[in-house]
């Protein structure tokens, strides 16, 4: 359904599932660890598991959505279809915030992490000038072209994937049975920011989706790369939480990988991951502002957001005003806000989102041509993997605070003077016609 042609087909298979990986593995995982092992002691690998598996079956509904579409937009484009722009550009809405908030609260993340070698990174005009730069050089990049922003991210993605298996390696001589098997649930004290947490490290998988009209055959090469992606992210995430446990570092909680990288290395295991971390939010934020563009981009298409928005650079074939205004919006959110509540802000706005597209499935199936529907994705058990995965999202979303609905609601009310200036201007097009 639908097809793009002022964009290039540059993403393959293997490009794709790279795109998932960085995607999801960004900050979350440098995080998670020490404030999950806080709350859950030895069971807090199982509870990745557990989410994982909860994940999965989102993951699993995508890539059938997927399956029916080869146009930019992802979700987008599938609400759409199934009940208009209107709901489309409200779920376009939320899915973009989600990743300026995503992209705030990891370049959060980065300067905490870059203050273990250099002090000033953690607060202050240096912080700042860390972000802006930090995010426009994301910008740049991408607006020089998908094919360059894409291998930027296979290159990062070797050098943030070693160094967390070689930390996986050394702390596994650490682990025992008893370890592997806890034996009593833990009391979890705050069991809302946990949830959201754990969700947050394995949210971001949907942004390949958003590429479709750069993908070469997305049918079927956006949904195998999303599910054989998670399922190898879940266990990655299990090792290194597990690892984690068994070293049971100190003095972590906000970098907790360099407090692992110390324990099992010494110092040079410190300086070793806080570079692994710079390298792996910049491979995960270079992922979101591929996406998050191409979102807007879509919108504008559909004619729910200003035509500024689609204007494609003449020269690299890149949604370029939009690439601009992602990188000024997710940097003043990244100086305002910390982590955490970046965080559950981000997987706040995804469930929302995920959860209507969801609903969009009966519609869409119903919608589909008899080629479309023999050729996509077929879920086992009919509508019980989507009813799983919405009841996740919902499970979600009622763990949010008020404070969350609130700092989400801002972002939304940016969206919502865009869309009223767009219909504004439209309107005031029309009047001049006539």
């Amino acid at each position: 359904m639908g097809n793009d042609a002022k964009l290039k087909r540059d993403i393959g298979f293997l490009a794709a599932g790279l795109l998932v990986l960085n995607g999801v593995v960004g900050a979350g995982i440098f995080g998670l660890p020490g404030r999950l092992y806080d709350q859950a002691g030895a069971f807090s690998p199982w509870l990745i598991l557990i989410f994982g598996a909860l994940i999965i079956t989102v993951a699993w509904t995508y890539a059938e959505l997927a399956s029916y579409f080869t146009k930019t937009g992802g979700p987008v484009a599938y609400v759409s279809h199934a009940f208009g722009p209107v709901l489309g550009f409200q779920v376009g809405w939320l899915l973009y915030i989600g990743r300026v908030a995503a992209l705030a609260a990891n370049t959060n993340v980065l300067t905490d992490y870059l203050s273990y070698v250099w002090e000033a990174a953690s607060g202050g005009l240096t912080r700042g000038i860390i972000i802006f730069t930090f995010i426009g050089l994301l910008a740049a990049i991408n607006i020089f072209g998908i094919k360059r922003a894409v291998q930027t991210v296979n290159i990062l993605t070797f050098f943030k994937i070693i160094p967390i298996l070689v930390l996986i390696i050394l702390g596994a001589q650490y682990l025992t049975p008893e370890m592997l098997l806890p034996q009593e649930f833990p009391k979890i004290d705050d069991a809302e920011a946990v949830v959201l947490l754990v969700l947050y490290a394995f949210v971001g998988f949907e942004g390949a989706l958003i590429t479709a009209g750069e993908t070469k055959e997305p049918k079927k090469n956006l949904p195998r790369a999303l599910i054989s992606t998670v399922i190898v992210i879940a266990a990655l995430y299990f090792a290194v939480q597990l690892v984690y446990v068994a070293v049971s570092p100190t003095g972590g909680s906000d970098v907790p990988l360099v407090a692992l990288g110390r324990e099992l290395l010494g110092p040079i295991g410190g300086i070793i991951i806080t570079i692994t971390a710079v390298i792996s939010i910049a491979g995960n934020t270079t992922v979101i502002i591929i996406a998050a563009p191409r979102m807007t981009y879509a919108m504008a298409e559909d004619n729910t957001l200003p035509a500024w928005f689609k204007a494609v650079h003449k020269k690299y074939n890149t949604p370029s005003n939009g690439i601009i205004f992602m990188a000024i919006f997710a940097a003043l959110a990244a100086i305002s806000g910390t982590f955490i509540v970046l965080a559950v802000a981000s997987t706040l706005a995804r469930m929302l989102a995920t959860g209507i597209c969801i609903l969009g499935i009966p519609r869409i199936r119903k919608k589909a041509d008899e080629v479309t529907l023999k050729n996509a994705v077929k879920i086992p058990g009919g509508y019980l993997i989507p009813v799983v995965a919405m009841l996740v999202c919902v499970f979600a979303a009622s763990q949010s605070s008020i404070k969350d609905w609130i700092y989400m609601g801002g972002f939304i009310a940016v969206g919502s003077v865009l869309y009223l200036i767009n219909k504004f201007y439209k309107i005031k097009q029309n009047d001049e016609g006539l």
